[in-house]
């Protein structure tokens, strides 16, 4: 791929960003449409060896990369993260709160503890990420980007996933308090909501036929979404082709919402 030109709206060099759950799925596919604009890169996730190899690829592509330990459901750990990220990068200029977790459950059995599980990450996460994140873009006075990866079941019922679809459904509120409150700050604010796409997440709905066929047969584009889908528009979102645009959840699922 050939290097995007300096003077491009495109191009993120000299800018910091963090990608939660960076180290596969959606949030790899970001990260890596990032490094090859230039962007410098701190991935946060708990499984730090996925997070080596993460960053060992996003090197490959010319990023400076690193790798933060963290779990987003805890506060001590994002006050952390975003610390150890200011502090070897020097600042954040973009972040995607894109980790989560998708858990099954039946909502007449489902206790407390159970939807809480998925609500820390799901939303306390994108929270708690937000907040450290915008404290050093506020407080440095040069603007910034927050992008939060929402989901299609915040759209559509999910009888097996109430607490997920909660849970990003309130991110999507999140994202519009966050644009009015933080436009002044020349922070703009907005989400991705994802279709149904090829991850680890989903590798069990792809092998069973059922299932698989359904989504296909409404799918116009009659295809599972892949991880590279999300370059063109994360590189949108966090570049200053994007200033104006904010308080929005833009859907990338192949048409299935509109069939």
């Amino acid at each position: 791929m050939s290097p995007v030109r300096a003077d491009s709206i495109f191009d993120l060099s000299g800018k910091v960003a963090v990608v939660t759950g960076g180290s596969k799925g959606i949030g790899l596919g970001i990260a890596r449409g990032l490094a090859r604009h230039g962007a410098s890169l701190a991935l946060w996730a708990r499984n730090e060896a996925v997070n080596a190899e993460a960053v060992k690829e996003l090197e490959g592509l010319g990023a400076r990369a690193i790798g933060v330990g963290c779990d987003v459901s805890s506060e001590e750990a994002v006050v952390n993260a975003a610390a150890t990220t200011i502090d070897r990068l020097g600042k954040i200029d973009i972040c995607f709160a894109n980790a989560g977790f998708g858990a099954i459950g039946r909502f007449l059995k489902m206790d407390l503890e159970e939807w809480r599980t998925v609500t820390a990450v799901d939303l306390d996460g994108a929270f708690l990420t937000f907040r450290e994140a915008a404290k050093d873009m506020v407080s440095r006075g040069e603007g910034g980007k927050l992008i939060a990866v929402t989901s299609i079941t915040e759209e559509f019922g999910t009888p097996l996933q109430p607490h997920y679809a909660a849970s990003k459904a309130g991110v999507g509120a999140l994202v519009r308090s966050l644009a009015v409150q933080l436009g002044r700050h020349d922070i703009q604010v907005n989400a991705i909501q994802p279709g149904w796409i090829e991850t680890d997440a989903t590798a069990r709905a792809i092998g069973h036929e059922a299932t698989n066929q359904a989504v296909l047969k409404r799918t116009p584009i009659r295809r599972w979404g892949r991880t590279e889908d999300f370059e063109g528009i994360a590189i949108y979102l966090a570049s200053d082709a994007s200033r104006y645009h904010t308080g929005d959840t833009i859907r990338v699922d192949g048409g299935y919402s509109i069939f």
